[in-house]
């Protein structure tokens, strides 16, 4: 399985725009890709399956145990002829200040691959190689393997920092980019704006591979990639619970999901039925169950409000029983309305009796930690798991919501905030938090068996 993790030196440095051109210019020689994300993302999963043809996938040691992250890994490479992991943040920036908890790095050294360290050449010689240097010697368990440099002025410029680089790190560079506006992405609040409402995608990707393929030696790149060692695990097989059909909420307002989500429910025996809040009228026929994962609603609620066919469907079938699961961007959705920074205000479901409102800043950011303290379809009071925020409205707190989970972050283990979120009406049950279902296997049971029950009448 050969495979590699592109890592970046920090935030910033390009890893994306360079992981996709390398992807690109792969695929163009005939190579099947499968490409794999470090940490809570969707936005550049997005853009690598379109890239690739292949669903990308999460890997985040955070949320999930080593074992379940070979079994995510192994399951989706193994029929593949590279396998390209891009890293998130700086190679070393994870949960906190550890060092092996959500890193790139942490990933690198779980499955075993072969590091590349992407730079940013900008303003820099000599410097360059004490950077490449402090990253190697950080943690020699890290397979650093070769270096990119973007952002050079030219070939003299990437030479300079080549020389200094293999000399004193032994680390070979495999290419540069320069820069090139035709090839920015766009980027929204929440990072990039989203693969499916990018203008001329193909177009941007077809040049951003032409570039890697010029300036960055993908035979190299290939050589890296099968130095990897073989990975001896077995990927888990589960057993189905029960049929019911689910529909899940995918377009352009609601397209966050992890795919193991997704897949998590088809194999517990759930059959799903995408539909768009934004263009059908009504929920699909004959489900048991409703999913409505997170995006960007507050972009799209002109659009949605006008929708009123849909919105009623959803609200009956919800107070008819329909257990129903939203994350985020479905929470919003079943509020009242949302108000956008401009303070226009646009009609959503009405499930919950408050309003979704967006502000300037990221009201919460970051791995949390929650405790449910009410039962509900994902869970039972007790129930512990892990998850992420990263949102910038808010919802109209009133005394009368009875919260149904309560959470934690921390910093380095120790508590620094608590806080209440998570509402509950009928058999729906709304919050904020995006949870991968691989960080507690019982949550899509537990919703997949609630679906049973409403599909026999209990």
């Amino acid at each position: 399985m050969s495979r590699i993790v592109l890592g970046g030196s920090q935030s910033g440095v390009g890893k994306t725009t360079i992981s996709l051109g390398i992807m690109a210019a792969l695929k163009k020689r005939g190579l099947n890709v499968q490409s794999f994300k470090v940490g809570p993302d969707y936005i550049d999963p997005a853009f690598h399956t379109f890239v690739t043809g292949n669903k990308s996938r999460n890997l985040d040691s955070f949320m999930l145990e080593e074992h379940k992250i070979l079994d995510i890994y192994c399951k989706n490479s193994h029929d593949k002829d590279i396998n390209i992991i891009e890293g998130v943040m700086g190679l070393y920036d994870g949960f906190g200040t550890k060092k092996d908890c959500g890193s790139t790095a942490h990933i690198s050294k779980i499955t075993k691959s072969p590091v590349i360290l992407i730079i940013n050449g900008k303003g820099m010689s000599s410097s360059g190689a004490a950077l490449v240097l402090g990253y190697k010697m950080y943690d020699e368990d890290v397979n650093i393997q070769g270096v990119i440099i973007n952002n050079v002025s030219n070939e003299v410029h990437y030479n300079l920092l080549k020389e200094s680089i293999e000399r004193d790190t032994n680390i070979k560079c495999v290419g540069y980019l320069k820069p090139n506006d035709n090839i920015s992405l766009e980027s929204r609040h929440l990072g990039l704006v989203p693969s499916v409402e990018v203008q001329n995608l193909r177009n941007k990707i077809d040049e951003i591979g032409e570039m890697v393929s010029e300036t960055i030696d993908l035979d190299e790149i290939i050589n890296i990639s099968k130095s990897a060692p073989k990975i001896d695990y077995v990927p888990k097989k589960r057993e189905k619970i029960g049929s019911v059909n689910i529909a899940v909420a995918m377009d352009k307002a609601f397209n966050f999901y992890y795919k193991e989500n997704l897949e998590l429910l088809e194999e517990l025996g759930a059959n799903l039925i995408y539909f768009s809040p934004l263009k059908d009228k009504n929920l699909p026929d004959n489900i048991d169950g409703l999913y409505l994962g997170g995006g960007f609603p507050e972009v799209f609620s002109k659009e949605l409000e006008e929708n009123e066919r849909m919105r009623i469907s959803i609200l009956n079938s919800i107070k008819n029983g329909l257990p129903t699961y939203a994350e985020c961007g479905g929470f919003m959705y079943l509020c009242n309305e949302i108000e956008n920074l401009a303070k226009e205000k646009y009609k959503m479901v009405g499930l919950y009796d408050t309003s979704a409102k967006m502000t300037k800043r990221l009201q919460r950011f970051g791995y949390v930690h929650v405790n449910m303290i009410e039962d509900c379809i994902i869970g039972r009071s007790g129930d512990r798991f892990k998850a992420h925020e990263f949102h910038r409205s808010t919802i109209d707190e009133k005394d009368e919501f009875d919260y149904i989970y309560r959470v934690d972050k921390y910093r380095n283990e120790k508590k620094i905030k608590s806080w209440k979120c998570g509402l509950k009406k009928y058999n729906a049950f709304a919050a904020y938090g995006h949870i991968h279902f691989y960080t507690n296997e019982e949550i899509p049971k537990n919703f997949i068996g609630n679906c049973i029950k409403y599909k026999k009448g209990e």
